[in-house]
């Protein structure tokens, strides 16, 4: 009877070896196959994160294009600004014939300018002074009442010399529009002042206003 299983039992002793080398083997594949898959995962943690960081840059990256472009547009629009001037308002100064002495009439058309000026910026005021004599007496007398019209708009009022331009024409005028003939001749002394604003100031809402009497002309 032995002689009968012994032959069984050493088969049995064998597969058991057997299964126990195949559970071994399995194991050790399952062990080795986790670790791959939790090297993957780490390798694929590790790329989104990657992936998302350049995102993140690429992100920044376009905001700050983004700003540096809004940044230039700023920057061309105060450029192009700077010598963009309007006219808000215009008076004209008018002297007695040989005098450079402003009347009451003249410094109340001046107080009324400056008074709209008064902590304004961004404005300048144009002067153009006419006088009756021909050549150089004419240009010397028109530049006598430029000074006398910005003297008194600082002394009296503070305006800075910087805003004031001054031009003396003499008894030089402009020829009509569209008419060929002669300009006519210079009779009275004058000094025609036009309050101009520059364009940013008017973006910023700080315009100088203007008033109904500094518009007008004032007769001496």
């Amino acid at each position: 009877m032995k002689k009968q299983t012994d032959p069984i039992n050493d088969r049995l002793t064998e597969l058991d070896d057997l299964n126990a080398k195949n559970a071994s083997y399995i194991k050790d594949v399952d062990a080795r196959a986790m670790a791959g898959i939790q090297k993957a995962q780490t390798s694929a943690d590790a790329a989104n994160q990657t992936a998302m960081a350049a995102n993140s840059q690429a992100q920044n990256a376009s905001n700050t294009a983004t700003q540096a472009s809004s940044h230039v547009d700023s920057i061309n629009g105060t450029v192009n600004g700077l010598d963009q001037y309007k006219q808000i308002t215009e008076a004209e100064i008018k002297f007695h014939p040989g005098s450079t002495v402003l009347t009451s009439d003249s410094k109340a058309t001046l107080d009324q300018l400056a008074a709209s000026l008064t902590g304004r910026e961004g404005y300048i005021v144009e002067m153009e002074a006419h006088a009756p004599a021909g050549g150089s007496a004419g240009i010397q007398n028109s530049e006598r009442l430029n000074e006398a019209v910005k003297r008194y708009l600082v002394t009296e009022h503070q305006i800075p010399v910087f805003r004031m331009h001054a031009v003396a024409l003499g008894n030089a005028t402009a020829p009509p529009a569209g008419d060929d003939q002669k300009p006519e001749r210079v009779r009275t002394a004058s000094v025609h002042l036009v309050l101009m604003e520059n364009s940013l100031a008017a973006r910023a809402g700080v315009s100088p206003q203007s008033t109904p009497a500094a518009a007008g002309v004032q007769q001496p």
